[in-house]
């Protein structure tokens, strides 16, 4: 038996998935010299801003005040696996946190070196184009390991993590 529980209102999961997107396309099929490339960057750009904005005003869930970073909570929760507990955590648990704090401030970095390389002040600047490169290799290794850490976490405490950032609804077990 479980329980259904909302959590991810439909801007922050049109945000993820829109990102998602984006981000393979950028980093995995498009040209990076190509126009598209460019002007895709600049909607990157634009949802993190977003992101930024709906972390200040969303709904409860979304907003940074609901998930701290927080280091000491992240070895809590490390604790947690390592010992079996189970904790409930309806928005995003702290290493999640962590981890959308790493990726918001990566994938923001990407969108501001990718802006100045085109620049006529930073076009064609060698330490530019390898920290974009670094920044994006950095996100691909983060990527990663948020996909396999949202997969463990699913299977770990019996939440469908990927079906909640889907509808919405966490199905959360009923206690026993």
């Amino acid at each position: 038996m479980e329980r259904k529980k909302y959590v991810w209102d439909p801007l922050v999961r049109l945000f993820h998935w829109s990102l998602v997107v984006l981000f393979v396309t950028l980093a995995l099929i498009l040209d990076p010299e190509s126009a598209l490339h460019v002007k895709l960057g600049y909607v990157v750009a634009g949802l993190i801003a977003f992101r930024v904005v709906w972390g200040l005003i969303g709904t409860r869930h979304a907003r940074f005040t609901d998930f701290p970073p927080s280091p000491r909570a992240a070895m809590e929760q490390l604790g947690d696996i390592a010992t079996g507990r189970k904790r409930l955590h309806l928005g995003h648990t702290p290493l999640g946190a962590l981890m959308i704090y790493n990726l918001l401030l990566t994938i923001g970095l990407i969108a501001l070196t990718g802006w100045m390389m085109g620049t006529m002040r930073f076009f064609g600047v060698e330490w530019v184009e390898e920290v974009h490169e670094a920044l994006v290799g950095w996100a691909g290794i983060s990527v990663i390991a948020h996909i396999a850490a949202v997969v463990y976490e699913s299977r770990r405490v019996g939440i469908n993590l990927p079906k909640a950032m889907v509808t919405g609804y966490k199905a959360i077990p009923q206690e026993e």
